[in-house]
């Protein structure tokens, strides 16, 4: 993988710390050499170029960038590139097959719950987060778990449904 650096005339490219991390994300293993202060989102979006997590705070406000860390809803603005050596990244861009969308993506197509998108991938992957830990969420439970994620567009009710649609969605294939 190649890292980008901004050139900075006052360091040799020999002074900048580079450190070697293993990953995995959205299934597949992964190595990078990224400078200890990268943010995870950087890596996500330059460095692997799964354009899906949007950056829309960098201060942990809006949740545009949750991804999954080991399961776990993160909001990759602020945790380092380096804390996930070792780690199971999964983005947005993992929830779908080749051939069909996840439950979650449907349930926000059926169910309204986009405006202008920018929030939907970050909503998407707390869902998840949520949906695989409790697969019987009640709505008070799906506005807890989104309760991190701000959207500017809408009332969240559409949101609310689409998580709560796809919920059923999954317990149906289950069955």
């Amino acid at each position: 993988m190649t890292i980008v650096y901004e050139d900075r005339d006052d360091e040799a490219p020999s002074d900048i710390p580079v450190r070697r991390i293993k990953f995995t994300i959205n299934g597949q293993k992964k190595i990078a050499e990224v400078e200890p202060r990268l943010l995870l989102s950087h890596l996500i979006r330059q460095g692997l170029e799964l354009t899906g997590t949007h950056m829309g705070c960098d201060t942990t406000n809006c949740g545009a960038c949750t991804v999954l860390v080991d399961g776990r809803p993160v909001k990759s603005c602020t945790m380092l590139a380096v804390q996930a050596d070792g780690r199971k990244i999964e983005t947005v861009e993992g929830l779908a097959t080749a051939s069909e969308l996840h439950p979650l993506q449907e349930g926000f197509k059926e169910e309204h719950g986009l405006q202008c998108g920018f929030c939907t991938p970050g909503m998407m992957m707390a869902a998840k987060a949520l949906l695989d830990a409790n697969p019987d969420p009640s709505e008070e439970d799906v506005r807890w778990a989104l309760s991190g994620n701000l959207c500017r567009c809408t009332g969240y009710q559409n949101i609310v449904k689409s998580v709560l649609w796809a919920a059923d969605k999954l317990r149906e294939a289950q069955a």
